[in-house]
């Protein structure tokens, strides 16, 4: 067994098999067989499937795709052997184009649904793939084109902001967005259903400082924005304490009654952004107590307080009650 091994591997060697006239002879002849074979099969014609991505293009004047028609066309083709190859070879090809306008020029009603049969698809893409290839069929045999009337209204913007500050920083002023409302382009179907439009969900975090960013809009799908995005500007300062006295005045008293209250002043505090500090004056609060809160059971009034500015924090008042005493002449 051993002897037959060693003559095998005797015969295989290199410098044996280059000096052996008949197996290089057995080769050359044996590549020619197989690149004949290899012409005349890719001679022959031959049916496979090709796919391709589609786009949509030109849609009618004032019209618009509603639907989502197909992304992709299977296609049955026949072609020889070496075109199929190729193709095969290229790996990738450039999607097809369907013209809109064209698909709805013979259509009284475009405004509707409009199916695309395979034989139109066929006529109309047949160039696109190639003159060396025929088409057969086409799947799906049938697309359905939904148009809407193309509407342009003008939409709120709506922030979706979440807002997370320092210790001792806040809002110092309205969020503000510019511009406040753009235009929005798509059916009418769609945009009868939007009274906003959201921004992107943005979040800040540790905030001490005034932020200007441009945000993202989002809108439903088959839409268009005009801007796509717009400008928030999110004011933010220190905020410090402020204390201030006010004169406690009675509501709803009638004409004949004379009431002491019991201090007849509270003291407010609150904090007020940095900008705002020496602006803010016991002119921007009124404290008041409710007469119709008096009875027999009730020794004190409760104290509320008004104030005229929208960016103060934390508001308190001190005493929150006070006592009064019904003065008969």
């Amino acid at each position: 067994m051993n002897s037959r091994i060693s003559k095998i591997t005797t015969y295989l060697r290199l410098d044996r098999l280059r000096n052996d006239r008949r197996l290089f002879v057995f080769t050359v002849c044996l590549l020619i067989a197989t690149t004949l074979w290899f012409l005349d099969a890719l001679s022959k014609s031959y049916s496979t499937i090709l796919s391709y991505n589609v786009r949509y293009v030109n849609p009618p004047e004032n019209l618009f795709l509603a639907n989502n028609p197909p992304s992709k066309l299977d296609l049955r083709v026949e072609a020889h052997g070496f075109t199929l190859l190729r193709h095969k070879l290229a790996f990738s090809f450039s999607p097809i184009l369907l013209d809109l306008t064209a698909f709805t020029e013979n259509v009284e009603n475009v405004n509707s649904d409009v199916r695309v049969t395979s034989e139109s698809l066929i006529r109309r893409i047949g160039n696109q793939v190639s003159n060396e290839i025929s088409i057969a069929e086409v799947s799906p045999a049938t697309i359905l084109l939904r148009f809407d009337t193309l509407e342009t209204r003008l939409v709120p913007i709506e922030p979706i902001i979440t807002l997370n500050f320092k210790p001792q920083f806040n809002l110092s002023g309205a969020l503000m967005i510019k511009p406040d409302s753009i235009e929005i382009s798509g059916p009418a179907g769609v945009l009868d259903t939007i009274t906003f439009l959201p921004t992107v969900p943005v979040t800040f975090d540790d905030l001490e400082t005034s932020i200007e960013q441009l945000i993202s809009v989002q809108h439903p799908v088959r839409t268009q924005l005009s801007p796509e995005r717009v400008l928030l500007s999110v004011p933010v300062e220190k905020f410090t304490e402020k204390r201030i006295t006010l004169p406690v005045q009675i509501i709803n008293i009638p004409e004949d009654v004379q009431i002491k209250l019991f201090p007849p002043q509270v003291t407010i505090s609150f904090l007020v952004g940095l900008s705002s500090y020496e602006e803010i004056t016991s002119a921007d609060f009124t404290a008041t107590v409710d007469y119709n809160q008096v009875s027999a059971e009730r020794e004190t009034l409760e104290v509320q307080i008004e104030a005229s500015l929208l960016y103060i924090q934390q508001v308190k008042v001190t005493p929150s009650s006070v006592e009064y005493l019904i003065e008969t002449e």
